[in-house]
């Protein structure tokens, strides 16, 4: 590929790139690139906002590049603070690397690994001596560390900052001298931790690493970050039936994200919203699971929420609270399901003619309602229980 070309494709979808001219430079060079996305092991699932990041690096691939997956088997110990307003826990070493036996599969399903060398910061950081890792933390300043926005926000908020979280930026950094980095791939929030891998490089005497940051991707709530500790992600590993009807419930604005994030694509203007989500939930379970499968829970979603052919589909059954006030059972039910965490969220969907009992739209909050076995009740949009016998 042409070195404008590759250009023009790269910076697509890229929040900031370190600098377009020493890209396009690197771009112009007779070799492949070595291109480096780091990923923690912080848990045994990735999730949608970790393929934003891994999609460009796919391009890269495509591109002819070589990509450098590190596992940070080391960071993971300490946690990345970026945007973090707590100190992370840490996690045993022996955690760590369970975690991360499963990220290979994961990564895979978007990277080729035919063109992937996957190796772990351990490699180095477990031979370092005192006197080595004394060598490298002064390479920086604890004024360089403190003028990160997260740290600042903490000090400000008298939230306490660990020395260990300090050294994370400077381990990260380090990473790119080691596998000499071409080029850096993260989100935004790791804007900071690129620029010390930057700073490192100059000062061993190698050329720096460009640096591309892409957008950070809303989870299901289309508020704060995809994050598993969150409970608003799509992990990689859900099943297509939990991913469909996880992307089935975000809003129609966070559909708008979502389509150019995970899509690459315009959300078109002229279909109907419903059926545009539903057509993001068919590409996102094709993509991660097979066509089968996308078409296999895109038939089950029509039939679940068909008013005609729901009674005949298989829901999730729930034990029946017998003679009750119908907000006080929406709230049961709809509190399992993430819809819900009050009373007065569920007398609102009630309110709003969201819940049915057989077909049959319930709109007093207040009504007391005697459950059969058997018996349907949908508690919003897309998602039923079926009463158990």
């Amino acid at each position: 590929m042409k070195p404008d070309d590759a250009l023009e494709l790269l910076k697509a979808g890229s929040a900031q790139i370190i600098s377009e001219h020493e890209l396009r430079e690197k771009l112009a060079l007779a070799r492949p690139l070595r291109v480096k996305l780091g990923a923690d092991p912080t848990s045994p699932d990735l999730h949608l906002g970790h393929t934003v990041a891994l999609r460009k690096l796919r391009q890269f691939q495509d591109a002819g590049h070589e990509a450098i997956l590190i596992v940070g088997d080391y960071t993971a110990m300490i946690g990345d603070p970026s945007g973090r307003s707590v100190t992370r826990p840490q996690l045993p070493r022996a955690q760590v690397l369970a975690n991360a036996e499963t990220y290979r599969e994961q990564a895979f399903k978007v990277l080729d690994p035919e063109r992937t060398k996957i190796v772990y910061n351990g490699e180095w950081f477990s031979k370092m001596t005192f006197e080595d890792i004394m060598r490298l933390f002064s390479r920086v300043t604890l004024q360089q560390m403190l003028q990160r926005e997260d740290f600042r926000e903490r000090m400000e908020q008298q939230q306490p900052i660990h020395a260990h979280e300090i050294q994370y930026p400077i381990m990260q950094g380090w990473d790119s001298v080691m596998v000499e980095a071409d080029i850096e791939l993260g989100g935004t929030d790791q804007l900071f931790n690129i620029l010390v891998g930057r700073d490192f490089q100059r000062q061993v005497g190698r050329p720096q690493q460009v640096l591309i940051v892409v957008p950070i991707l809303e989870g299901l709530d289309g508020v704060k970050k995809m994050s598993k500790s969150l409970g608003n992600y799509v992990g990689l590993n859900d099943s297509p039936t939990d991913m469909f009807g996880k992307l089935m419930s975000i809003s129609d604005e966070l559909m708008v994200r979502y389509y150019d994030l995970l899509l690459g694509r315009t959300l078109p203007a002229e279909i109907h919203p419903l059926e545009a989500k539903k057509q993001l939930g068919a590409h996102i379970v094709q993509t991660y699971h097979s066509a089968a499968a996308a078409a296999k829970v895109v038939e089950d979603w029509n039939a679940r929420f068909s008013e005609k052919r729901l009674g005949d589909t298989d829901l999730p059954e729930v034990n029946s609270l017998g003679e009750d006030v119908i907000a006080a059972v929406v709230t049961s039910y709809a509190t399992a399901f993430g819809i819900t965490k009050s009373r007065a969220d569920a007398r609102r969907l009630v309110e709003q003619g969201s819940v049915q009992l057989d077909g049959q739209k319930i709109l007093d909050p207040k009504a007391i309602t005697v459950f059969r076995p058997g018996q349907v009740l949908r508690l919003d949009k897309t998602r039923a229980v079926r009463i158990a016998s």
